[in-house]
């Protein structure tokens, strides 16, 4: 028995559990190993997950954000150390927040730069929406409205404006970095970023169906968004579908894109196989290789604590395998990739020239209890 349908219990596993449908790609050196989709794309209609079917891949999307941002470090455009502000001016006057020992709040300027390295690593001292900081609040507040009055470089004016969550480079915190890197993007190669990005990696890579917008002819074959309840319930979600409606500007570098399985498998394997597939070539191996190498010091990788990632480090906007005794992980060294918010992932593995990709679509995505298990029968599958 082919030792990688080990795999097709485990999704269905998983379908019994949370998502109604999902599908996994495993691709090494160019050869497909494993190719399964199962479950429902419509649970109403009963219309089942397929080759062609579309997700929001949310937060995969920064993935292509960092590898379109170092395809312009290669032409010399920037360096990593360079301040956001030689290029983004509204980030010259960045004020930050601190707390005393007893909590109280004060405001002032920063005591440094961000550097564009910050942006890719989520050490800027930006943040997403939410409730902990002061610097959530406000970023919750601003983010609001975003999605249908701006467009990218609005976005990072507007961002500017909220005081850091800490000093530039001193901790790590997940947020809107890799959007103000969507901002870089634009004024760099002078085009918008999803311009950018069709013209340089997904038609030469022939991804033919990744987008920030839904077609009208491409619009059956989104897949539909469903809320999961502690019973394991499934409730239909249609709240968060703005973004990818024809008109809207709103391109997020962070979690904005869509795409089916085969087209970010190609993606995938490009990277996995040092940034060229089918003579397409979008990076050298050796900026996937500064990609895929830990960029946190000792105090970042303490803020990078979150379950799934033991034995991972952050590099240039993604996870990085550095200690698989601390992870409990069967797999390579420099092993990369990032999930997103509905639950797809993608493991890029360049010793093995090995790519996955998974997809579903639910809320919440039940993340640490499906990828390490994936990742665990994949590499147990390898010769």
């Amino acid at each position: 028995m082919d030792r990688f349908q080990r795999l097709t219990p485990l999704l269905k596993s998983f379908m019994e559990k949370g998502p109604a449908g999902c599908a996994c790609t495993v691709v090494k050196n160019g050869e497909v190993l494993y190719e399964e989709s199962f479950g429902y794309a419509d649970l109403a209609n009963h219309k089942k997950i397929g080759a062609d079917t579309i997700y929001r891949i949310y937060s995969m999307s920064k993935v292509v954000t960092c590898a379109a941002a170092l395809m312009l470090y290669e032409k010399g455009l920037y360096l990593l150390n360079d301040p956001v502000e030689a290029y983004l001016p509204e980030f010259k006057d960045i004020s930050v927040y601190s707390y005393n020992e007893l909590g109280s709040r004060t405001v002032a300027s920063a005591s440094g730069s961000i550097r564009i390295k910050d942006l890719f690593t989520m050490s800027s001292g930006l943040t997403y929406g939410g409730e902990l900081t002061e610097t959530e609040r406000q970023t919750r507040t601003l983010m609001q409205n975003a999605v249908s009055t701006m467009d990218m470089r609005a976005l990072s004016k507007a961002l500017a404006t909220v005081p850091l969550a800490f000093e530039p480079g001193t901790h790590w915190k997940y947020g809107t970095s890799h959007d103000v890197l969507a901002a870089l993007i634009e004024v760099l190669s002078g085009e918008s970023f999803g311009e950018f990005l069709r013209k340089e990696i997904f038609e030469p890579l022939q991804m033919v169906d990744t987008s920030f917008r839904i077609a009208e002819e491409k619009r059956d074959r989104l897949c539909l968004m469903y809320d999961r309840a502690e019973d394991g319930k499934l409730t239909l979600n249609t709240n968060m579908d703005a973004p990818y409606q024809p008109g809207c500007s709103y391109e997020s570098g962070g979690g904005g894109l869509l795409s089916t399985i085969g087209d970010y498998s190609r993606f995938a394997q490009a990277l996995a196989r040092g940034g060229e597939l089918a003579g397409a070539r979008i990076l050298s191996p050796k900026t996937i290789q500064l990609m895929g190498t830990n960029h946190l010091g000792p105090q970042q990788l303490k803020d990078f604590n979150w379950t799934q990632m033991s034995g991972y480090g952050y590099g240039l906007g993604v996870r990085v395998m550095m200690d698989p005794a601390a992870g409990g992980i069967n797999g390579s060294i420099g092993e990369f990739g990032w999930a997103g918010l509905a639950g797809s992932w993608v493991l890029i593995d360049p010793l093995e020239q090995l790519s996955v990709v998974y997809m579903q679509q639910m809320l919440p995505s039940l993340e640490p209890y499906i990828h390490p298990r994936m990742r665990a029968v994949i590499y147990g599958a390898l010769k």
